[in-house]
């Protein structure tokens, strides 16, 4: 008799532990797991497969969890470029994302391309300002209403206005270069602002308690209209802001929105340096934390083959040896890491620009510091390794215009300074100085392209073959089609100049060339010095 007393107090204490337990899982944080900017670094740093793993763990200890992604994730590297990004969709189906948004490189394989992958991720894209304006619509879901941990949840997406100069501007446009595509962009920012808050409004319409604005917007180095920051300030009901764009890392970039209430802005970096986990109490209240390779578990085994089957798809073409260089080509500063190509010279800059403008037989050579991505290191490279770190496939172009047009050029790429410009211009064949004691007086229209110069240049001092530049005489320029052609990063000063190479040659293709066929095969010590010849000075 006590045996069964015993065993049916045990039935009972088993029930309510199992009721306590359900109730505390359905009224559990939420765990909203976060990317950004991978760039197909899925290899990388804390790599996705740690971060699938570290999604099951925390699934099976009851938790309810999410996946999103901010963009930047299809390309960056050969397994995007040679796939057109569809290895990377495969990869982030296998993991099971919950809501994706487009950044500004989803869209560089171009628009069919681009609707082609949306079309193959189990989870669609998310954008309120995309626009097609030829119809006004939206073209991709504006919000997303996610039921988790007893709560709705409503994900905006919103991608940022850069996009028309920071990926390939003529995809957005039709056949004459009027723009068939927009992202909500003018000169104050209001349109986003808008557009934003439009989705929030609707979320909440259906329903969201909590609004999570998922955005590649960025902060430092981004257009300050089009920041995160910006934005929280110009909306309301947006409880936090998963950030991408400027690869930066911050749990908690604190701002205020036009109620005077907090915003939680995070960001994890790029090529997985950090998985964001933000977690949203039961009360409302958030904390925000940063995960390293440190702190995940091993990574998930079945992610791994799948990545292995999508790399193997590409092994042979990939390992072919190229060359050899005698010193290690930074973009970057080896010792902070800072992009240091984006606000300065350096020695990739250097070499890249001497490329075009040896192999393209032009006066001068410009080259966007955005689209030089990767350290070439010392030693043997392969075609594996120029692909990382020239991952645009941006075509070859060579144009006659003024000395005018070429400094009006210089000067776009160092309005920002010493903040990061994509199109910084390194150059060859050429020198200058920019007076970072003169402010800025650019002006960009609302799309973000070139109007004109309305103070003093802060680029001075330009020689062109050891001459002061003629801003009347016309010059030969080398680059690429994304720059000289197409007016990507602004320069649409370039826009119907004479061409007298389009797109002859891919800029690994470029780089192949002039190793092979005019460097016998090496890069030679005349780059040593990672901060370049002295090619741009800068007075601070």
């Amino acid at each position: 008799m006590k045996q069964r007393v015993h065993r049916f107090f045990s039935l009972v204490l088993a029930a309510v532990f199992t009721l306590a337990f359900s109730a505390s899982a359905w009224a559990a944080d939420v765990v909203i797991l976060h990317t950004n900017d991978i760039h197909c670094g899925v290899e990388d740093n804390a790599g996705v497969a740690r971060l699938s793993q570290y999604k099951k763990d925390l699934k099976k200890q009851g938790f309810a969890v999410l996946l999103v992604d901010a963009g930047d994730a299809v390309q960056g590297a050969p397994i995007g470029k040679l796939s057109k990004g569809e290895s990377l969709v495969n990869i982030m189906n296998a993991i099971g994302f919950d809501f994706l948004i487009p950044g500004n490189h989803e869209f560089d394989y171009g628009m069919e391309q681009f609707f082609k992958l949306n079309a193959l991720q189990k989870t669609h894209y998310s954008s309120c300002n995309f626009t097609d304006l030829r119809t006004g619509k939206q073209p991709l879901m504006t919000f997303k209403i996610i039921e988790a941990g007893g709560h709705k949840l409503g994900f905006v997406g919103v991608t940022t206005p850069e996009t028309l100069t920071s990926s390939t501007p003529k995809y957005f446009q039709d056949e004459k270069g009027q723009f068939i595509y927009g992202f909500s962009e003018d000169e104050t920012g209001e349109r986003l602002y808008a557009a934003i808050q439009k989705a929030v409004d609707g979320a909440k319409a259906q329903g969201a308690e909590y609004v999570i604005l998922v955005g590649h917007l960025g902060m430092d180095g981004s257009v300050q209209r089009w920041s995160s920051t910006t934005v929280a300030e110009n909306t309301t009901g947006i409880l936090a802001i998963i950030d991408g764009h400027s690869h930066e890392k911050y749990e908690n970039r604190a701002a205020k929105n036009k109620d005077g209430k907090d915003v939680l802005i995070t960001q994890t970096g790029t090529k997985m340096q950090t998985v964001g986990k933000l977690v949203l109490h039961d009360d409302g209240t958030l904390t925000s934390t940063l995960e390293t390779k440190e702190t995940l578990p091993a990574p998930d085994k079945k992610i791994l083959k799948v990545i292995e089957k999508e790399n193997k798809k590409f092994e042979p073409i990939l390992k072919q040896p190229v060359g050899e260089s005698l010193v290690d080509l930074q973009e970057r500063d080896p010792a902070t890491g800072q992009r240091r190509v984006r606000s300065q010279e350096t020695n990739m800059g250097d070499f890249v620009a001497d490329a075009f403008r040896a192999v393209l037989n032009t006066d001068v050579s410009v080259v966007n510091g955005g689209s030089l991505r990767n350290t070439i290191k010392k030693g043997v490279f392969t075609y594996q390794d120029l692909l990382t770190s020239f991952p645009f496939g941006n075509m070859s172009a060579a144009v006659e215009v003024t000395g005018q047009k070429l400094l009006d050029a210089l000067e776009v790429g160092a309005k920002d300074y010493p903040e990061e410009n994509g199109g910084f211009l390194q150059v060859s064949g050429m020198t200058y100085t920019i007076d970072a004691t003169i402010p800025s007086t650019v002006e960009m229209d609302a799309q973000g392209r070139f109007v004109g110069v309305k103070g003093e240049y802060r680029v001075r001092d330009v020689m062109i073959g050891g001459k002061p530049i003629d801003l009347a005489k016309t010059y030969t320029v080398g680059g690429t089609t994304y720059v000289l052609k197409d007016g990507g990063n602004g320069m649409v000063m370039f826009k119907g100049a004479k061409l007298i190479d389009d797109g002859s040659l891919t800029d690994v293709d470029m780089i192949m060339e002039f190793v092979q066929n005019h460097k016998n095969a090496k890069i030679g010590e005349e780059y040593a010095d990672w901060k370049g010849q002295g090619r741009i000075t800068i007075i601070e």
